[in-house]
Parts: structure tokens; sequence; C-alpha cells
């Protein structure tokens, strides 16, 4: 692990590096079925791995990581963990009053976990009216489709879960959790006719196996080409829009 981690400083130890930094960083992930090549927590290691590599560049600290979500959409599956939205959204609630109690005033959400994003969206326009303070949310398999360009194979599919893009990345970060031998190839099972449209069904109706999507396909080359793409889009943000600096020779 980095310095940057709250929770592997002492207390005094805290307080003077919170004299360098106002920039907290909170990863948000999940613990839930990524399919049969990936564990379970692989939204919230991809989550502290990006916080890592960001706050390494900018001198931030690294908060708590809320390492499950609501993942109710995936809970016929085994080992899937789900908190309810109105838990997960108290918990965040006390996390982020007790960092402004230490002072902090910029608040930067990595989030690996698409159920977890409203709720972090709720709390931070809940605290628009302080001027003083800076939010933002980076809804990171979302946010990736931003610099993936010339890196993925497989299509529209590319993004989805546990798919090529998903497994890139984990196999780039964490090789050693990544079972290669049960990637697969999964297909939709029912054609969705109205993309557009937001629905709210169970993933099970889509895939027995928990992905969807071309695994056999991902590298860690092409996850790397995704992480290193995003942790600078994610810095390049907060030197040009929040005039935070990136540390000197990184």
């Amino acid at each position: 692990m980095s310095a940057s981690f709250l929770k592997e400083m002492s207390w005094t130890t805290f307080a003077e590096r919170k004299k360098h930094t106002d920039l907290v960083i909170i990863p948000a992930g999940a613990c839930e079925v990524y399919g049969p090549h990936l564990p379970l927590g692989s939204d919230s290691f991809v989550a502290v791995q990006i916080a890592k590599r960001v706050a390494d560049q900018v001198n931030a600290i690294i908060g708590p990581t809320l390492e499950v979500g609501d993942s109710s959409m995936l809970d016929e599956f085994p080992g899937t963990i789900t908190i309810r939205p109105e838990s997960f959204k108290a918990y965040l609630n006390d996390v982020i009053d007790s960092l402004l109690k230490w002072g902090f005033k910029d608040f930067l959400f990595v989030n690996a976990h698409a159920g977890n994003v409203p709720i972090i969206a709720q709390l931070s326009y809940s605290l628009r009216e302080r001027s003083d303070i800076r939010k933002a949310q980076i809804d990171y398999w979302r946010f990736l489709k931003s610099v993936d360009q010339g890196v993925l194979e497989s299509g529209e599919t590319a993004h989805s879960h546990a798919g090529e893009a998903g497994t890139s990345v984990m196999m780039y970060l964490h090789p050693e959790l990544v079972d290669t031998s049960k990637t697969m190839k999964v297909e939709r099972k029912l054609k969705d006719s109205f993309p557009d449209i937001m629905k709210y069904g169970k993933l099970s109706a889509n895939s027995e196996w928990g992905t969807v999507g071309d695994s056999t396909i991902a590298s860690a080359e092409k996850g790397k080409l995704l992480v290193d793409r995003s942790v600078e889009r994610i810095v390049q943000f907060l030197e040009h829009q929040w005039g935070i600096s990136r540390i000197s020779g990184v």
C-alpha cells in the first residue's frame, strides 16, 4: 500500500499530512458476482487501485473504502452481498461528516459500482449549498468508455458486466485473482430492442454466469492502457478544474 491511505496512518502522521492537502479520495465498490473468472470484490479492488494511482500523483489522502453497495439486481448469485440504499447513504453521510470535521474541502469519489452512483450523487447534491467544498464522482466503468479508443475489440458488449474491459483491468491490477481458464464469451439471453429505456430486472435473466460479453479476449496489456488513460484523465481534471497540482516528477 502507499502512504496515502488514511487507515494506515497514525493520528499524528495524519495531522501532519492533512496540512498539505484538502483532497480526500473515497473508493467505493461492491461484493457481487463478477463472472466465474473474477473475484466477488472486483469493483472494490479496482476502485482502491485507481484511487491509489491518482492520490500518488496529487498528494491526496485516501479515505475509507466503501466495499459493499446495493447489488440487489445480482443477489441471486452466491456470495453477493447487498446493502440497502438507505443504509449505504447513512453510512457514507457519516463518513463525509467526519472528513469535513477534519478539514477536507475536496471530495473525489472513485466508484466502480453502478448501484452506488445515485446514492453518492444524492449526497453530493445535498451539499451543494456548501460553497467552500467541491465534489466529483468517477463512475469508473462508464468513465472508461471515454478513454477506450483503439483498445477494445468486442463492440457494444466490451463494457458489459465482467466482460472484456472489466476483465482486462483486473488482469492488469490483480492478475493473481483472475482465473483465465474460466473466461468465456456470453451473449445476452434476451435481445434488448429498447436500450434507450432504463429497466430494472435481474442480471440472471440475461446471463446464468453473471457475466456478459467476451472476456476471452481480455488482456493485461489492454487493462494497462485503460487504467493509465483513466488515471491521467482524472488527474487532468483535478489539475485544470480544481487547480490541484501534480506532484513534481510523477
